[in-house]
Order: structure tokens, then C-alpha cells, then sequence
């Protein structure tokens, strides 16, 4: 008797198909249905651009040496900085490590605590998303992309490297907007009766280069067109407080949040310290928001107990745009950042203040050494 898993119970029969036939057929099926899907989206607006993704940022992170001019913050210092301006005016192409919708104190903490580093920092300050807790999701975006730097793997470099010649001409490799997952958020479904749903975020709106220099794409920063209406109207929503957790008494909530706001400017001073105990300097920098967000973030986090109290504990030159003539005038035409042509012009205006603000960070770092130096015995 044969056991009932002998090899000789079982007869594979290949069918006898036109197997090139149906190869060429799928083929045809699937280059047809890539071509009709890269046409569409591109019919609505997207074009080819690379993904920011944290391969992208690590492979910048990966690229910043002991004297690196290194820029953090949120999309603004994406969107608001040019490279080639900044570059001419401070001698050396600075390394852009800002992150889309984060809080920039996990990098500035993680430069702090390189002990390679002595370079200069320009750290963009949104007080309310710099000030954002653990846990939050501006620091899971920065805290994701660090976490992608200290395990990338071989197979994910060799990945993010193959990736890079597609995104540079397919539209419907755009991650931002375009997967699965993204695309599937839109299909409008009723939120169930006290959920906690986070505001929806704005689409997408820039393109973004290999050294990650952004720019916001021209129909954005049309006033009232359909995607600068698209998203104007997501930032109010962003920037509002989410009611707390039912689970929590209100009154152990704002102590939970008073402490972990207290921590922040503790941190956030240790930090700049120890970069410049080793020889390097911090610049903050308030970039140009207007009209209703400019009013609300002031509500969400007032400058005198926000952005004075960081510049004044951490001890920093800072630069606010609306203390300079030459800054303050520009206007963002979806409220958060500036086009792409006036991005160029703020910058080239910018870089002198930033001249200054690093002769004023090398005088205050020679006083403190001076101060913390120990006095030689006299014999």
C-alpha cells in the first residue's frame, strides 16, 4: 500500500496552452492599464518628481560631515530655502534635513548627540510643532526617519537607489498621494459618533530633488485655484488643538502636557550646549507664514511664551522674519510657504542676517569657553 504522501499519488499535468501567447497578452494588459493610470494622474495635475521619503533623508543625514551646514525644521525650511543661494552666501552647499509635518527637535537632538559634529545648525522654529510631545505625530516623523538612518539595511539602500531613475519619470510612483493605502483614505466615510479623527492632510504640492531642495508646484501658489483652495483650507484644522483623552481628567492632562512643554526648553538648551561645547553653532529661524495661520498659530502658541522663551534659554541668535523689512514682505499664497520664485529672493535676502547671526554665535561661543575655562596657576 502506498502512504498517502508518495509522490506517486500525485501527476502534475501542464496544460497545453499557448504559454508565449498568454504571456505577451498579460503583458500588453499590464503595460496598457500602467500607460492609462500614468496619463490619468498626470491628467489631474502630478507630474515626476522623487519621493521624500526616509530613504531620501537618511542618504542626506549620511552625507553630513564634522563642519556641515546642516538646516532642520518643518516643510518650511524645505519650501522656503534655496540651496544655491545659501551656498553662494555661506561658502558650502548646507545638507537639508527638515522633514514635511514634523517637529525638529529629535534631529536637533541627534546632531547634539553625535559627537563628530561641530558644525552649524539653521533650526526652523513652528513653536507648537517644535514644542509637539513624544508620541505626537510631528515627532513620529522625525523620529521615523531617524529610525530608518539607524537601520538601513543594505537591501533598502539598494532599493531606495533603483527607485530613484523611475521616480524621476513616472508620476504614478508619487508615494504622497498615490499608493494603495493613500488613495483608499479618500473614499469618503462618516466618522462614528465621538472618534477621535485627525484633520486630513493637505495633498500633494511640491516636488522635492535629490539633495531635497523643494519647491511648491506653480499651481499651488495660485491664489484660489483648485489646489491652492485644496490646501488652504487643511491648515486651520491642522493647527487646532485635538480635545483630550477621555480617559484622562482634564486638569492630569495640562499638567502631563505643562511638564512635557518644560522639558522641551530644558532639552532643547542641553542640546545646543553640547554642539557648542564642541566648536559648533545653532541659528533659529521663524520663516514667513500670513493670513489666518499666522493668527492662529499665534493663538496655539504665543510667541512670548513659545519662540522668546526657546531664543532666550537657549541662549541663540534668531531670526524672525517679521523684525526685518526685508523679510516680512513676502506673502504665502497658501498661508505656510512661499513660492518657488520667492523662496530664491527670500533667500538671497536672508543669507546676510544669517552672516551676522553666525558672527554673533562665534562671539558668545568665545565668551563661554573663556568663562568656563579653568584659570592656569600662577608660579
Amino acid at each position: 500500500m502506498h502512504s498517502s504522501t508518495s509522490s506517486s499519488d500525485y501527476l502534475r499535468v501542464i496544460p497545453d496552452v499557448p504559454w508565449r501567447g498568454l504571456g505577451l497578452a498579460v503583458a500588453l494588459i499590464t503595460a496598457t492599464a500602467a500607460l492609462g493610470w500614468e496619463a490619468y494622474v498626470r491628467s489631474t495635475g502630478y507630474a515626476p518628481t522623487l519621493d521624500d521619503t526616509a530613504d531620501l533623508w537618511a542618504e542626506a543625514r549620511a552625507s553630513v560631515r564634522p563642519d556641515s551646514v546642516v538646516l532642520v525644521g518643518t516643510s518650511r525650511m524645505l519650501f522656503d530655502m534655496d540651496l544655491d543661494q545659501l551656498e553662494a552666501g555661506l561658502g558650502k552647499r548646507p545638507v537639508q534635513l527638515a522633514i514635511v509635518g514634523s517637529s525638529p527637535y529629535p534631529i536637533l537632538e541627534d546632531l547634539a548627540r553625535d559627537e563628530n559634529f561641530r558644525g552649524t545648525v539653521f533650526c526652523d522654529i513652528v513653536p507648537a510643532m517644535f514644542l509637539a510631545p513624544p508620541g505626537s505625530p510631528p515627532y513620529q516623523a522625525s523620529e521615523k526617519a531617524l529610525q530608518r538612518r539607524r537601520a538601513w539595511s543594505v537591501a533598502q539602500r539598494w532599493s531606495h537607489q533603483l527607485s530613484l531613475p523611475l521616480e524621476r519619470h513616472v508620476a504614478f510612483l508619487q508615494q504622497e498621494d498615490l499608493t494603495l493605502g493613500k488613495l483608499l483614505e479618500r473614499v469618503p466615510v462618516p466618522d462614528r459618533a465621538g472618534a477621535l479623527v485627525a484633520p486630513p492632510l493637505p495633498p500633494y504640492f511640491y516636488t522635492i530633488e535629490r539633495d531635497r531642495r523643494a519647491r511648491m508646484v506653480p499651481e499651488s501658489a495660485i491664489v484660489g485655484s483648485p489646489l491652492n483652495r485644496s490646501v488652504t483650507e487643511k491648515w486651520l484644522p491642522l493647527f487646532s488643538l485635538p480635545p483630550p483623552p477621555s480617559f484622562i481628567p482634564p486638569e492630569q492632562f495640562q499638567a502631563m502636557m505643562g511638564q512635557a512643554m518644560e522639558a522641551r526648553f530644558a532639552d532643547t538648551a542641553r542640546a545646543v550646549n553640547r554642539i557648542r561645547e564642541r566648536g559648533g553653532d545653532v541659528v533659529f529661524l521663524r520663516l514667513p507664514v500670513t493670513g489666518p495661520l499666522a493668527e492662529r498659530e499665534e493663538q496655539l502658541a504665543p510667541r512670548a511664551h513659545t519662540w522668546d522663551r526657546l531664543v532666550r534659554e537657549s541662549d541663540v541668535p534668531a531670526i524672525h522674519f517679521a523684525e526685518h523689512a526685508a523679510l516680512s514682505t513676502f506673502d504665502c499664497p497658501e498661508w505656510s510657504h512661499l513660492s518657488a520664485e520667492d523662496s530664491v529672493e527670500f533667500t538671497r535676502r536672508l543669507v546676510p542676517h544669517l552672516q551676522d547671526a553666525l558672527q554673533v554665535a562665534s562671539a558668545r561661543r568665545a565668551t563661554t569657553v573663556a568663562t568656563t575655562s579653568p584659570t592656569k596657576p600662577v608660579h
